[in-house]
């Protein structure tokens, strides 16, 4: 478990440093935590135990939240006419590169191969996002303002065809949740797009310790056809930018194209205001490359599949015959305690191998609380406990202490793992630079390297963000705390009022 970077030698359970090749860090954290692994699809992962796991409890939170704030889930058909999503313009120019499309129903043999066979006459559009098949059944379900609002949720899979494909972060298939409103009113609509975004920042900040920014992004950046979309955007390891959750005001673009009217107050017509917004699997992505480390994951307690493993140790099967049941028992009474409202997730890992590789497959799977627990242990009423963000800090605590304060303990490895995410944001967020050149020297670093996000005025013109491209620096938001005194662009020197975040981004 070692290996060289920059000229030391430096003992790790992640062979590629994060300093040294972080993306190639990335993907060894995902194998030697088996959250997952390439299926036979381009593109495509088979998402295991640990890493649906994850999923399962980020889902299982936001969900939560999502119904109190007046949502209802429901499901939407996987495939979508064509025609149905070329009545929005600007959406089908957006996604239109990435869809999948289907124009047979079936398959036929011929000389012992299977062919295409009975094309379709109008072909269907594999689920990029479904706005448009929203849109038809919105159409059906409104009639008159008492109808409204129409807020609901779909927990689903989408299919965007990725050029260049990573697991969590760009596959060509991935789960997600999208949420769409229908609206009587423009300020109701703005309300709901601003709230479920407010739902984000927490669900990322105070459930999965990932510090985020606020803001709504450019002409440029915008969700296709919506008329504002606003984002929670996070700084990763390599100082790139990660955009974590989205959520869209799309105004009238899309109940037009559906033609989703209804009777007003006033006895007239009117067309729905409608909002959409969603978060994905990248959510676990961000979650590896926030936290995790050059020993592995790191997974905040929140949404850890298991929040405390203990690993009996015993060496003959005398220990074993008094160690397994005190395990047992142990796993039974942290069952029986909560953390962040909801029963602790505990297991005894009893495989048949080496105490130290079982310690460290752990350790690289970032479960928060590892608890050796031996004959010795037993002797004395303790336990020896390693913390995830400090594997090299055992320590022997009171059985019946570690028990009664197992919430306080999990609050303050997750308490850590956020306040180090922030000052590493913090840390790296520029704000001294104040033109094109020096802007340019900052992101010119080796790509390895940290960087970061530079904030600084912008004069929001098409032409100042068109010529950010091929410097593969992007704006990735307009933040909510926006300066009182006007400045001067960055990009162009000419006068400007807001100040946009500058970075490389995934």
């Amino acid at each position: 478990m070692s290996q060289k970077s920059q000229g030391k030698q430096k003992k790790t359970a992640i062979r590629f440093l994060r300093e040294a090749n972080f993306p190639k860090w990335y993907q060894e954290v995902i194998t030697e935590a088996d959250m997952a692994e390439n299926s036979g699809v381009r593109g495509c992962m088979v998402i295991k135990p640990w890493g649906y796991g994850i999923w399962e409890n980020l889902k299982a939170r936001l969900d939560q939240r999502i119904k109190e704030t007046g949502h209802e889930n429901c499901y939407f058909p996987l495939f979508i006419p064509l025609e149905l999503i070329e009545k929005e313009a600007a959406h089908v120019e957006g996604f239109a590169k990435e869809m999948a499309v289907v124009t047979h129903h079936r398959l036929v043999s011929k000389d012992g191969k299977l062919e295409p066979a009975g094309e379709l006459e109008s072909p269907l559009v594999i689920r990029p996002t479904s706005e448009t098949m929203i849109g038809e059944s919105f159409a059906k379900w409104i009639q008159s303002y008492r109808d409204l609002p129409v807020m609901i949720n779909q927990w689903a899979n989408v299919v965007r065809w990725e050029m260049r494909p990573r697991m969590f972060l760009r596959t060509s298939e991935f789960l997600w949740q999208e949420g769409h409103t229908a609206h009587a009113t423009e300020d109701e609509a703005r309300v709901e797009t601003a709230a479920m975004l407010e739902e984000y920042r927490a669900l990322a900040e105070d459930w999965l310790a990932i510090p985020v920014i606020p803001g709504e992004k450019s002409a440029a950046e915008r969700f296709p056809g919506a008329v504002e979309t606003h984002t929670i955007e996070a700084m990763m390891q390599d100082g790139k930018a990660l955009q974590a959750g989205t959520s869209h005001y799309l105004g009238q673009n899309f109940s037009k194209a559906a033609d989703i009217k209804f009777q007003n107050k006033d006895g007239g017509e009117s067309f729905v205001e409608t909002t959409s917004w969603g978060v994905s699997t990248r959510m676990i992505g961000a979650i590896i490359m926030t936290h995790g480390d050059d020993d592995g994951l790191r997974v905040p307690p929140t949404v850890a599949p298991r929040q405390v493993v203990i690993l009996p140790i015993a060496r003959d099967d005398e220990a074993t015959a008094r160690v397994l049941p005190a395990a047992d028992e142990l796993v039974k009474k942290l069952n029986a305690c909560q953390a962040f409202g909801n029963p602790i997730r505990a297991i005894a890992d009893k495989r048949d191998m080496n105490a130290g590789e079982k310690r460290w497959s752990w350790i690289k799977k970032g479960a928060p609380l590892i608890v050796e627990l031996g004959p010795r242990d037993l002797d004395q009423g303790t336990v020896m406990v390693t913390e995830r963000t400090d594997i090299y800090g055992k320590s022997s605590h009171n059985t019946d202490e570690f028990v009664a304060q197992i919430a306080q303990q999990l609050q303050g490895i997750q308490d850590r793992l956020f306040n180090e995410a922030k000052a590493y944001q913090d840390e790296r967020l520029r704000t001294d630079i104040v033109d094109l050149d020096g802007l340019k020297k900052f992101f010119k670093k080796d790509k390895y390297a940290n960087g970061g996000f530079v904030r600084g005025y912008w004069d929001e013109s098409e032409d100042s963000e068109a010529a950010l491209k091929p410097l593969g620096i992007s704006i990735r938001c307009l933040p909510y705390d926006q300066p009182t005194e006007p400045g001067t662009c960055i990009l162009t020197g000419n006068p400007a009022t807001k100040q946009a975040i500058f970075a490389k981004a995934y």
